[in-house]
C-alpha cells in the first residue's frame, strides 16, 4: 500500500510579486527549489497564512538568489505581495519505509533567504 506523506516544503516565504497577466503557475527561487527538492513543472500546494487560501499549482523556476516567490495567473487572486505562504509537496511512500522517512524543511527569512534547511 502506498501513503502519501509530506515531501517537502518552504516555510513562510514571503509573495514578492503578483501576476495576473501570466499563463499560470508560482515562480520560485533556483536556490529556494533546490534546496526543498522541488522540481520545475511539479505540482506544489500553497497555503496563505494572512488569508487562509490554499491552492494547487505547479512551479517555474525562478532567478537564483532573486529570492522570488511571485504568483502567476489565476494564483494570482490567491495572494498579494508581502502574504507568507507555506509551500508543500506530497509523496508516496511504501508503508514499510514511510515510517522511517523525514521531510525536507526549509525555512527562510522575510526576503526568502534561507535560514535552515
Amino acid at each position: 500500500m502506498l501513503l502519501e506523506f509530506l515531501y517537502s516544503k518552504i516555510h513562510r516565504a514571503t509573495v514578492t510579486d503578483a501576476n495576473l497577466n501570466y499563463v499560470g503557475s508560482i515562480t520560485i527561487d533556483e536556490d529556494l527549489l533546490k534546496a526543498a527538492k522541488i522540481r520545475e513543472w511539479q505540482k506544489v500546494e500553497i497555503l496563505n497564512v494572512n488569508n487562509g487560501e490554499r491552492f494547487q499549482t505547479y512551479v517555474i523556476k525562478g532567478e537564483p538568489g532573486s529570492g522570488q516567490i511571485c504568483l502567476n495567473g489565476a494564483a494570482a487572486r490567491k495572494a498579494q505581495p508581502g502574504d507568507k505562504v507555506i509551500i508543500v509537496t506530497y509523496g508516496y511512500f511504501e508503508e514499510a519505509v514511510a515510517g522511517e522517512y523525514k521531510p525536507t524543511i526549509v525555512i527562510v527569512d522575510d526576503n526568502n533567504k534561507i535560514i535552515k534547511h
